[in-house]
């Protein structure tokens, strides 16, 4: 963990709700925005801030929800993060940024940067979302009981965790019940993805409007990355004009916590 600081906000769509953002800032020069995945916070950019925050002014934020960001009972859709996003650019003054998302966070960053290009002057989608995947409820079906408030749920877990070792599944199970805290500490992911779980949500995405994007981009992929399938990355790469894929071999779906030293040089070589 590291300290942050906070401002508070006003969303138009929320106008009697005092918003507090929690953020990390590091760094001086040209501005860069990174913007966490899910079930995450800005911790989780800290291997990459530790290198970039040398030649960039790094600001980090908990989205709407997230983190110690605020998190009011609301119904949470992209659009709020987006004007949460716009909201922290104003109050902080900023001018002529990069943007730097990861998985649900580059999913935002792409659609900031659709409804307020004048204000980006890069971008950079690390595993990104954001692309119609009609497999999404076959393939996450197991998280389902996950969703749900009872208490079957974790005492289920706790047997499967007592005998997982015997049938060689231990690793799988813990990983299970790791996802099944944090969704339980963390109202609003386990909502967001409720909500995500249904065949109507796969088509509710930035695919369509991409094409639109002219900011220079740069996509980076994780070549053994089994939460974001490599074809979400292709697609972003090939619609958006002149956007150029980067791929880490060996590396897997946590881009900013296990590859920060490769994400950094990769993006001072975009960038600059």
């Amino acid at each position: 963990m590291s300290s942050k600081s906070f401002i508070n906000i006003e969303l138009d769509s929320l106008p009697k709700l005092d918003l507090k953002v929690a953020y990390l800032e590091r760094g001086k020069g040209q501005t860069l925005l990174l913007l966490h995945g899910f079930m995450a916070n800005a911790d989780y950019w800290l291997p990459s801030i530790d290198l970039l925050s040398e030649q960039y002014r790094c600001i980090a934020p908990d989205l709407l929800g997230f983190g110690n960001s605020s998190q009011p009972k609301i119904t949470y859709n992209l659009a709020l993060q987006v004007d949460f996003i716009h909201q922290i650019i104003v109050k902080l003054n900023l001018d002529s940024i990069a943007i730097m998302g990861h998985s649900f966070g580059s999913w935002v960053a792409a659609a900031y940067t659709l409804k307020y290009p004048e204000t980006v002057t890069s971008l950079i989608l690390t595993a990104p979302a954001g692309i119609r995947d009609d497999s999404f409820c076959d393939r996450y079906k197991y998280l389902q009981p996950l969703l749900w408030d009872s208490e079957w749920v974790d005492r289920g877990l706790n047997i499967l965790s007592k005998i997982s070792s015997i049938a060689g599944k231990k690793a799988e199970i813990e990983n299970i019940k790791y996802i099944r805290q944090e969704l339980k500490s963390q109202p609003v992911a386990r909502d967001f993805l409720r909500s995500r779980m249904t065949p109507e949500a796969a088509i509710d995405t930035v695919e369509k409007d991409i094409h639109r994007l002219t900011v220079p981009t740069l996509v980076i992929a994780g070549e053994l990355d089994d939460t974001i399938p490599m074809w979400h990355s292709e697609t972003y790469a090939k619609e958006i004009p002149k956007a150029r894929l980067e791929i880490i071999i060996g590396a897997d779906h946590k881009l900013p916590q296990k590859y920060g030293r490769e994400m950094a040089e990769l993006t001072k070589n975009f960038l600059q």
